[in-house]
């Protein structure tokens, strides 16, 4: 199926301020970048680069005083893999291919080891493997309020899970403490998301399963079949859609996902889905 995505994203510089990027569509395996275009008023020089770790498409300016304006506008192709849930199975850590290991760790938004008693405690008995996710999934929708304004850019997983309330990063973040703490590699994903309401960069996480990466969103809030990846990492510091260096007054932001065909009323559920690089 097809989407088109993108995002107009505005600041208001008040001297001389670098800023870094990560709203582009990422590239490969069943995520396909059909056409795409990006346009920065006034015209500044950038620098782009693609993270061959991640995929993390990273676009840095340095802006002048004034207001800066970027759109950025992509058409993609997506042919998610849909898995039977009896198939994904958790690997165990002495089997896992090495580059999931980093995803095993606590990191700054996800203190694994800080929650670990709990997730055990909550989650140790389930049996193992897609279900289980499932199980944090559902743990975290029941238990914890989505309300905007409820935290912000130094909201830990451990925060959230004392306040019972957060937006979609905090909700992907504690699913991917519970994960890690059980020995599962997670990982944060920002995505645009096809069918939120209202509209504006989604955050979700994968965690390994079987032999790759799969979506999990707790907020319950959009479909996975039309999530367009953006950026992957440890947690949102990893992932942030804007890094700012210097002072700005930060304008209105737009961000659209929009089915472009196949049935557009069509309200997708599904258990497991990958889409990243195979």
């Amino acid at each position: 199926m097809r989407f088109s995505v993108g995002c107009e994203i505005g600041y208001d510089v008040a001297e001389s301020a670098t800023l870094i990027f990560n709203i582009e569509a990422m590239h490969g395996g069943r995520q396909r970048v059909l056409s795409e275009t990006l346009t920065i008023t006034p015209k500044i020089a950038a620098d782009e680069k693609t993270s061959e770790e991640s995929g993390n498409r990273y676009l840095r300016l340095t802006a002048p005083k004034g207001l800066v304006q970027l759109r950025y506008a992509a058409e993609i192709e997506l042919d998610p893999l849909h898995q039977a849930p009896a198939k994904l199975d958790e690997v165990p850590i002495a089997t896992l291919p090495l580059e999931t290991l980093p995803f095993l760790n606590p990191s700054r938004y996800c203190p694994s080891d800080q929650l670990a008693r709990f997730a055990t405690r909550q989650f140790g008995s389930i049996e193992p493997g897609f279900g289980r996710v499932v199980e944090i999934c559902n743990w975290i929708n029941a238990e914890v309020d989505y309300l905007s304004g409820t935290s912000d850019t130094t909201t830990t997983a451990a925060d959230t899970f004392s306040l019972r309330a957060g937006v979609c990063r905090d909700f992907a973040h504690l699913g991917i403490t519970f994960c890690r703490a059980l020995g599962i590699p997670a990982r944060f994903v920002s995505c645009y998301a096809w069918q939120l309401e209202p509209q504006d960069f989604h955050a979700v996480f994968e965690a390994y399963l079987g032999d790759r990466w799969y979506l999990f969103d707790p907020t319950r809030m959009a479909a996975l079949d039309g999530m367009v990846r953006i950026g992957c990492g440890r947690d949102a510091a990893d992932t942030a859609f804007a890094t700012i260096y210097g002072q700005v007054l930060p304008q209105p932001i737009k961000v659209w996902s929009e089915a472009i065909d196949g049935d557009k009323n069509e309200e997708w559920t599904t258990d497991a889905v990958s889409v990243v690089r195979e």
